[in-house]
């Protein structure tokens, strides 16, 4: 096995515990806020933290990978998001939640900046695509993480216990994953990367592809039910299972994903997915029962499923810095999956959520339109070395 080879398994479980740290978080929400003991509009308010902690502190990785090698920073920014799990289970109010969701999320935005550079690397070596189905890990750690906090939940185990536990072992499984990692070193005549920096122009053209995919994914994540539910009387058991049915339509598409670029070229292969989600959210807003709903929701799935793996591709590509601009589009998008929850809940109070997936639809159309900026996302072959036999 070459190295490069081992590099990308090794990166791919990085994905992996990066995922299942955030399933295993998700699940707990709820015991954290009664310990805690927030309403639900101060939780709303903490939740917005690891966001702004992502946004903040993500230009750092850059000045980190710098200085340490992209081995030694990976494996020491994703110990501190992995230990960092602990955090939230043990704030006995809102302002210590808050304080602790700040540190989670600004670990999180860091090793996925981190990570998402020496994914990029690795394509570029292999000569051929592999971002989607290492974001597609991502996704299966996440179905990972959810399921083992849905069995502890159902067990009624303490948070602080759980989250204690998982923060051990997923530390000690991202340490034995990043021996494997490229270990990239700067040159001595390399100056290092601007602490905090206003991401390049390419970069903010790729993070609105970006905003559109996130806004989308988001929405129909988190307000999916809800959808079913409240437009279409659906009962809760079918309600909830339509967002499984998402989460696992975009888990299977970015494993495929990479074939699919592979053959047609990020351009194209985001294009297409912007029809195809487009096609979904006009089936969602205009479903006479829950079966079309369901299938539009699926198909929105489907269509931006590869579009943020093929946007931190091409950002990787797009300058001289790809740590710099991975950063710039990672917040862009984190901006996006912050803002989508809530912009599509404030629609819905002033109109209907029918209208609210109008916009859904209309902002999954700009994918086709604005597809041409991830061109650099379709350059691997000609900026990578020779394919490794």
């Amino acid at each position: 096995m070459t190295d490069v080879r081992r590099a990308r398994y090794a990166v791919a479980a990085v994905f992996c515990v990066h995922g299942t740290v955030t399933g295993s978080f998700a699940t707990r929400i709820p015991w954290i806020q009664d310990h805690a003991g927030v309403s639900a509009g101060q939780l709303g308010l903490a939740l917005a933290f690891p966001a702004i902690g992502s946004s903040l502190l993500m230009p750092l990785s850059g000045a980190i990978t710098h200085r340490f090698g992209s081995r030694i920073a990976l494996r020491g920014l994703l110990a501190l998001w992995t230990l960092s799990l602990a955090l939230p289970a043990f704030a006995p109010d809102l302002l210590t939640l808050c304080l602790a969701l700040f540190v989670y999320g600004a670990t999180s935005g860091m090793s996925d900046v981190a990570m998402n550079a020496l994914g990029v690397e690795v394509e570029n070596r292999l000569g051929r695509s592999i971002m989607s189905g290492l974001h597609g890990m991502w996704s299966a750690g996440a179905l990972i993480g959810s399921a083992a906090g849905t069995v502890a939940a159902h067990a009624e185990v303490d948070a602080r216990l759980h989250h204690c536990l998982a923060a051990g072992v997923l530390t000690v499984l991202g340490l034995l994953a990043c021996q494997g990692v490229l270990d990239l070193r700067s040159t001595p005549d390399e100056q290092p990367p601007p602490r905090f920096a206003l991401p390049p122009r390419p970069a903010l053209l790729i993070g609105a592809i970006g905003f559109c995919a996130v806004f989308a994914e988001g929405a129909s994540l988190d307000w999916s039910a809800v959808y079913l539910r409240d437009v279409l009387d659906t009962s809760p058991g079918v309600a909830a299972a339509s967002t499984t049915a998402f989460a696992l339509t975009m888990a299977v598409a970015r494993f495929a994903g990479d074939r699919v670029v592979d053959r047609f070229g990020a351009v194209r292969t985001v294009r297409a997915g912007g029809v195809l989600a487009t096609a979904g959210g006009l089936l969602v807003v205009t479903a006479p029962h829950p079966g079309v709903a369901m299938t539009g929701f699926g198909l929105i799935g489907l269509g931006v499923a590869v579009v943020i793996p093929l946007a931190f591709a091409a950002a990787g590509r797009s300058g001289p810095n790809p740590s710099q601009a991975i950063a710039g589009v990672a917040t862009i998008t984190y901006t996006s999956g912050l803002i989508a929850p809530s912009a599509i809940g404030g629609i819905a109070d002033l109109t209907s959520l029918v209208v609210s997936f109008g916009l859904v639809t209309l902002l999954a159309s700009g994918l086709i339109a604005g597809a041409k900026v991830l061109r650099a996302g379709s350059a691997v072959r000609r900026l990578s070395a020779a394919p490794v036999e």
